[in-house]
């Protein structure tokens, strides 16, 4: 952080902590190539994967529990069940997980910036859904969680997008089969927030819809997004043209795009 904000006497702003955790990340430090090894490891995995995913925890080995818990990577939530155990490690675990799928990403075109700076999500989602398209399936094995490995990409992709000039958080709605992604942007006028409601397709699509736009409205709230968008996962062996589309809703009177991928 010295390098960052070297006058000790000066306050340390929200966007010098985030670049602090890219320069982290960026350099490999020890405890972080480390950290990399032990979420790789099936036991740990077996207790962080349903915990990103927001799906329940159950009939769970006690020895592996006890593991993630001794290690630090988890602790006791406040209201009962388990958690990611510090806020750094929220961000910083999913980050570490997509390391390798950024490093295996092609290069990229910026077709998502509007010319005042700002971020066009809309434009930004269409460039990921034909990325999607041609890289999705071989990205998709260079990924250890493959219940969230769709997540693991789209958070990859994402984190190419605001390096250097935003950064991504994440949430995770533990049983409730999502993960919330908080987009921040940060432009010459001010600063953007940006929510991605993400959920892999398990039930009906009229029912999957039906409660993300309440779950991303929820978040969306929570963390005063300018724009909201659930993008829905469907794993299935259909062909392309049945699994993706666009389409906006209203819940609660908010606008919310719904993204089919």
């Amino acid at each position: 952080m010295s390098e960052l904000q070297p006058d000790p006497a000066q306050p340390i702003t929200p966007r010098e902590i985030e670049e602090s955790e890219q320069i982290l990340i960026e350099r490999q430090e020890t405890y972080l190539n480390s950290l990399v090894k032990r979420l790789r490891e099936p036991r740990i995995r077996h207790i962080i994967e349903p915990i990103l995913a927001g799906q329940s925890l159950s009939d769970l080995p006690a020895d592996d529990l006890r593991l993630a818990l001794d290690l630090g990577l988890v602790r006791s939530g406040d209201g009962g069940g388990i958690v990611i155990a510090n806020p750094i490690y929220r961000e910083v675990i999913p980050t570490m997980l997509a390391y390798v799928t950024r490093a295996f990403l092609p290069q990229i075109a910026p077709t998502w910036l509007n010319a005042d700076g700002t971020l066009n999500p809309d434009k930004l989602l269409d460039s990921f859904l034909t990325f999607w398209r041609q890289h999705g399936q071989p990205l998709l094995k260079s990924v250890h969680y493959h219940e969230i490995a769709p997540h693991i990409v789209l958070m990859a992709f994402l984190h190419r997008v605001v390096n250097g000039g935003g950064s991504l958080e994440c949430e995770y709605g533990l049983g409730r089969g999502r993960t919330d992604l908080l987009v921040i942007w940060h432009y010459p006028g001010g600063v953007q927030r940006i929510v991605l409601e993400l959920k892999v397709l398990r039930k009906s699509l009229a029912q999957t819809i039906t409660e993300g736009l309440a779950q991303t409205l929820e978040y969306g709230e929570g963390c005063d997004a300018d724009e909201l968008h659930f993008v829905v996962f469907d794993r299935s062996k259909k062909p392309w043209s049945k699994k993706i589309f666009k389409r906006t809703r209203k819940h609660r009177g908010i606008t919310i795009k719904v993204w089919g991928m």
